[in-house]
C-alpha cells in the first residue's frame, strides 16, 4: 500500500479561528478528515503532521525517507522563508505537491514567492480544501502508475 505524508506548517493549527475572511470556516480537523475518507476509497495510507517549528518540519521530511511514497506540503509561512524546507524536499527527493489554502498570488506580495514550489512536482494555491484532496488524487494516479514511486 502507498503511503502519503500530508505536512502543514506554521498557524494551520489556528484554522477555523485565523482570519476566516481568507481561510473559511476550515478546521485542521476537517481536513485531515476529508483526507483520510479520500485516501481509505484510494486504498492509501495517510500520516499528518503539523508543525509551527521549521527544524521539525526539516525532520519529519529528513525522517520520511524510504518510508512514504509521496508528500503534500502547505509550508504556509515558511513557503516564502524557508530554504532549509525546500533542501529536505530536495534531498529526500520524495514526489510533493505544494498546497495553499488561499491564493497566494491575489495576498500581499511577499506571499508571491515560494521556495518550496521549485522542488515539488506541482503547486496548488487558492482553492480551499479542494486543493489537499486533487493533490491526493494526484499523487495516488501518479504512484499508482508507477511513474514516481521513491521506495520501490
Amino acid at each position: 500500500m502507498k503511503k502519503i505524508l500530508v505536512i502543514n506548517g506554521p498557524n494551520i493549527n489556528m484554522l477555523g479561528i485565523r482570519e476566516p475572511g481568507v481561510y473559511g470556516s476550515v478546521t485542521l480537523a476537517d481536513i485531515e478528515k476529508e483526507l483520510s475518507s479520500l485516501a481509505k476509497e484510494l486504498k492509501i495510507e495517510i500520516e499528518f503532521f503539523q508543525s509551527n517549528h521549521e527544524g521539525e518540519i526539516v525532520e519529519k521530511i529528513q525522517q520520511s525517507l524510504k518510508k512514504v511514497d509521496g508528500i503534500i506540503i502547505n509550508p504556509a509561512a515558511f513557503t516564502h522563508t524557508s530554504v532549509a524546507i525546500r533542501d529536505a524536499l530536495a534531498a529526500v527527493n520524495i514526489p510533493a505537491i505544494e498546497v495553499h489554502i488561499s491564493n497566494v498570488y491575489s495576498r500581499e506580495e511577499f506571499r508571491h514567492k515560494s521556495f518550496t514550489a521549485g522542488v515539488c512536482i506541482g503547486q496548488i494555491a487558492g482553492l480551499g480544501i479542494d486543493g489537499y484532496l486533487f493533490a491526493l488524487k494526484k499523487l495516488s494516479a501518479l504512484l499508482s502508475a508507477a511513474k514516481l514511486s521513491s521506495t520501490h
